[in-house]
């Protein structure tokens, strides 16, 4: 039933109820309200609340109205099958009512509106909602300052939500409105940024009748037109970069955005004690300003490369970072800004050199000579703008400036040292002062490496030597070497071209070890940085040395010199060059450093990371045994302590596989720790995110057990639970069904016959091609491995593959050919293995329906079809498998069936091809197999177990030439004369190859 207006009383008291903190009252509020909301009528009656003057002081009930009115609208708004929705008739009530309650006073209430109007938006405009922007224009014309500041609310949310959408034709809409909206609201800024100017003036001259209510909403206002405007250019035109067209807005607004920057600055000292909401405004405008003119250079780089836009923007930039004001150096959000302007036009591949490419437009001119000649000119003026002097300015400045730790930094780094080696670590460098500097730097040295190269390691040398290793207090010297250090440190490879690693670390890294001072925790840190930055750089004779520096460091006193130290350690056990002949004396020590930084370790980022280098470790050297009970020890405590931490135990389950594959044989030592684990990762309690991981464990653990234990046995049923859920983790699944069958043999069959057979009954015909090739193999190993207990017990499955076979769809497509093919090698390994079972169940009535449900002729003999199928894909499978159907071929000569005559060109033209060119591949792939299990200790138990079914395999032993010949005879005894007639219809040559495969006398 339809709610009306008298129901108002009734919401309203809901609305009320649902804001108590009484839960016996809160929850059937929002019980009623949760039930209601599907009901026509009630968008409508929130919006009445909303609205109602009565209900002006009562902000927290409307406010409540508006979130319930715009989750509405996020779930009623589209027709859906399940809903009635919103009639259109509400809609439109809906849309004329929100349009015309634009003076809301309270600002959530009026933001949420906003927001709720642009989700209307996106979906119904411009088709049913065509006057939306004619409506909003029109109310601009004749508002007050309230009215408007809520209109570009609106707006700025609508453009900004339209803005996302990417289909051609929502972005010509998008165009569209550009085109109307750009001039009025760039009329407007300019209108209000002057109202601001000389308020601002005015305020600056204590002047007590200045409004300052109006003046903050002109504020407000003037922000919402910065970001409507950044969104029209942003979006609203072509990217230049492609279109090569300038946009002119570009050109026009972006001095004028810098001159307010300008404007802006020289009262941010005097409003910071005076007029704090106004100081916060200030900086709030400044940092947009600069963010809109990054995001114009990003949008449109050859518009902003115009020498009018980009010299006055960058010239301005450089000079804030290179010589600001004392106050600026305080307002660090802008600083971050003009260096992000910087570095964004540095590392601008549109600037870069360009080379030219064939792609015509109409003028005859290459579209890429277009570009190349506006990239050079634009290059021109970036080396006006930043001439050598320049360059070295900028570098020594951020060095020497904004990389040297504050009071503040080493008072954050006393306090909490593993929070401080994550934020200086893993901070955005967009957010922080000195990885913005850092980044800039980094941008800077690689466009100018030759020029720079000698001026860093200038820093460096004036550095170490202005404060030698001895030194153990914290002076401006100490800092600079830190400074220097990080700047080595960030540009390695261009920098090794300048600085030999190994006489920096011999004669300045290593002696700073030698210094144990607290103090030189600045330096431990900075030094544990360098060592992993240039790990590409160290050498044969420096890789020890460097392994027992790190060694040290991972010992220190300070956490975050630790952190740091395990980090690079990290990054050398990874680098390709790892030396575990070096590294071998070390492990012991190494190992307890881990144990003991992952105890003191509070932070999930550090666990984390300490968790990754012992995974690395594991699996980096083959020293693991000794250190098993260690190792085992450390495991089972990390896992009771991660309980509840799914990221932190994902991280562990990694460790552990790598823990199982690296020891190998003797992984059933681990089994203690090893079983548990599996047991609640693959329970149906466990949460989802961990099953992957897992699964890999589990998969480990079986290819790696030279037995299968029982408690592994048991828990193969939880596949099927798995399976039931999804078919995710298919793949890793059929790893896991194969390592249960090669190494549990009998045992397993015996244990979990029935469960087998319902887990492949539940994939073969549930699932896509490409989880079809990967559960097949499984089926064909397990027909090879037991040909007469099997085919009986998974009979469902074999009837699927017989109908996969002769109704298989398209053999165009690759993934389906693929399919049957193997299918078809399946059934044939059952036919010769187990002959007299697929004979009986080519018969049987629920295949019959089955195929008949496929749409397949019945009158067709099912055998028959299959021999069409074979004759068609022997060339699509392995050497093995031709084989295979060689010999099923061969025993479909011995059926009574006289169209077994019509097919026996074909038959034995197979079978001739098979003789005669697969001997040689099979010699040479017995070898190969042989080989591999001359090496058998090297590899897992499973994989040699794999090899030793493949050698074993019944289908090697038996001769495809003596089989042929034998039947050759039984079908001429069964057919006489017709097997004669049907053999002289074979082609001279054919019969000719026949002769010499069976070694028939002339």
């Amino acid at each position: 039933m339809a709610l009306s207006a008298s129901d108002l009383p009734a919401m309203y008291t809901l609305l009320a109820n649902s804001l108590s903190g009484d839960q016996t009252v809160r929850k059937p509020a929002e019980d009623s309200l949760a039930q209601s909301e599907s009901r026509p009528g009630f968008c409508s009656c929130l919006m009445e609340v909303i609205t109602a003057k009565d209900l002006a002081s009562q902000a927290d009930v409307r406010l409540m109205a508006s979130v319930y009115f715009k989750n509405s609208i996020h779930r009623y708004w589209r027709n859906r099958r399940d809903s009635t929705g919103i009639s259109n008739e509400e809609k439109m009530h809906l849309k004329q009512k929100l349009l015309s309650h634009l003076r809301e006073e309270n600002y959530q209430i009026a933001l949420t509106l906003a927001v709720l109007i642009s989700k209307i938006a996106r979906i119904d405009y411009p088709k049913e909602w065509p006057d939306l922007f004619s409506i909003l224009a029109q109310q601009l014309q004749s508002a007050d300052i309230l009215s408007s500041h809520r209109v570009f609310m609106i707006l700025f949310r609508t453009l900004k939500e339209l803005s996302t959408k990417r289909l051609t034709s929502d972005q010509r809409t998008f165009a569209e409105i550009a085109s109307q909206f750009f001039d009025y609201s760039w009329h407007l800024w300019q209108s209000d940024a002057q109202t601001i100017f000389h308020g601002f003036s005015v305020l600056s001259q204590n002047a007590s009748e200045l409004h300052h209510d109006d003046l903050y909403l002109t504020c407000e206002r003037w922000f919402l037109c910065s970001k409507i405007i950044r969104q029209l250019i942003v979006s609203g035109f072509p990217s230049d970069a492609m279109s090569i067209q300038e946009v002119r807005p570009v050109k026009e607004i972006s001095p004028v955005l810098l001159n307010a920057i300008q404007s802006f600055i020289p009262y941010y000292s005097s409003f910071r004690e005076k007029h704090p909401k106004f100081w916060d405004f200030l900086k709030k405008a400044c940092t947009k300003l600069m963010k809109i003119l990054i995001a114009i250079q990003c949008r449109h780089p050859y518009s902003f490369g115009d020498k009018n836009v980009c010299v006055p923007v960058i010239d301005f930039c450089l000079n804030k970072i290179t010589n600001p004001e004392p106050d600026i150096l305080s307002f660090e959000e802008f600083q971050i800004q003009c260096m992000s302007m910087v570095k964004s036009v540095l590392e601008c591949k549109e600037y870069k050199p360009r080379l030219t490419g064939r792609v015509m437009d109409d003028n005859g001119i290459t579209v890429e000579q277009m570009k190349k000649n506006v990239s050079t000119a634009v290059a021109g003026v970036l080396v006006s703008l930043l001439p050598s002097e320049r360059v070295v300015l900028l570098c020594n400045v951020l060095i020497r400036r904004y990389f040297v730790l504050t009071t503040s930094d080493l008072e954050e780094w006393y306090q909490n040292p593993e929070s401080f080696h994550h934020e200086q670590d893993s901070v955005l460098w967009s957010e922080r002062l000195r990885p913005c500097a850092e980044a800039l730097y980094i941008v800077l040295f690689e466009n100018h490496s030759q020029l720079l190269g000698p001026v860093v390691v200038s820093i460096l040398q004036e550095a170490m030597n202005g404060c030698p290793s001895s030194v153990n207090e914290i002076t401006p010297a100490l800092l600079l070497k830190d400074a220097a250090y990080g700047a080595a440190s960030y540009v390695y490879y261009e920098l090794s071209n300048y600085l030999s690693f190994k006489d920096w670390f011999n004669g300045a890294l290593s002696l700073e070890l030698t210094n144990d001072h607290p103090n030189m925790r600045i330096i431990h840190r900075k030094v544990a940085l360098i060592l992993g930055q240039w790990v590409s750089e160290i050498k044969d004779d420096t890789r020890r040395p460097v392994y027992c520096a790190l060694i040290k460091l991972l010992q220190d006193r300070d956490l975050c010199v630790r952190l740091a130290a395990s980090r690079s350690l990290y990054f050398h056990i990874e680098d390709a060059n790892f030396s575990e002949q070096d590294f071998l004396d070390l492990l012991p020590v190494c190992w307890d450093s881990c144990f003991k930084l992952v105890d003191e370790v509070q932070e999930f980022d550090s666990k984390v990371q300490v968790l990754n280098m012992i995974s690395g470790l594991i699996a980096r050297v083959t020293e693991v045994i000794p250190y098993a009970n260690k190792l085992m020890h450390f495991f089972q405590k990390a896992w009771e302590e991660s309980s509840g931490e799914s990221l932190l135990q994902i991280q562990l389950l990694a460790a552990l596989r790598n823990f199982v594959v690296a020891l190998g044989y003797q992984s059933p030592i681990c089994y203690n720790i090893v079983v548990p684990v599996l047991h609640s990762g693959i329970s149906v309690d466990s949460p989802d995110e961990l099953l992957e991981d897992t699964m890999q464990l589990w998969e480990a653990t079986l290819s790696h057990a030279p037995s299968i234990v029982p408690q592994l046995l048991g828990h193969f049923p939880c596949l099927v639970e798995i399976l039931e859920r999804s078919f995710d983790h298919l793949k890793m699944a059929a790893s896991i069904i194969e390592s249960y069958i090669v190494l549990g043999g009998i045992e397993f069959l015996n244990m979990h016959a029935s469960t087998l057979a319902k887990l492949l009954d539940l994939v073969v015909g549930n699932v896509n091609d490409r989880g079809l090739l990967s559960i097949l193999p499984l089926v064909d190993t397990l027909v090879q491995c037991f040909p007469t207990e099997v085919p009986q017990l998974i009979s469902t499955t074999i009837q699927k593959l017989i109908a996969i076979c002769l109704t298989g769809g398209d053999d165009h497509d690759p993934s389906k050919t693929a399919v049957k093919a193997s299918s078809a090698a399946i059934l044939a390994r059952v036919l010769v293995m187990n002959t007299n079972y697929l004979a009986q169940l080519t018969s049987e009535p629920s295949l019959l329906a089955l195929i008949q449900k496929a749409e397949f002729p019945s009158e067709e003999s099912i055998l028959l079809c299959l021999v069409d199928v074979w004759l068609d894909k022997v060339d699509n499978v392995a050497t093995t498998q031709r084989k295979t159907f060689g010999l099923a071929l061969s025993i479909i000569l011995t059926l009574r069936l006289p169209q077994v005559l019509d097919k026996l060109d074909q038959i034995l033209s197979v079978c001739t091809s098979v003789i005669l060119g697969g001997s040689e591949d099979l010699t040479e792939e017995e070898s190969s197999s042989d080989n591999m299990y001359s090496s058998g200790p090297q590899v897992p138990s499973k994989e040699l177990r794999r090899r030793q079914i493949k050698f074993s395999d019944p289908i090697n032993q038996i001769s495809l030439e003596n089989s042929v010949r034998e039947n050759l005879q039984t079908c001429a005894a069964l057919h006489g004369e017709p097997f004669n007639a049907a053999i002289s219809r074979m082609h001279p040559a054919a019969f000719g190859q026949l002769k010499q495969a069976l070694k028939m006398p002339d």
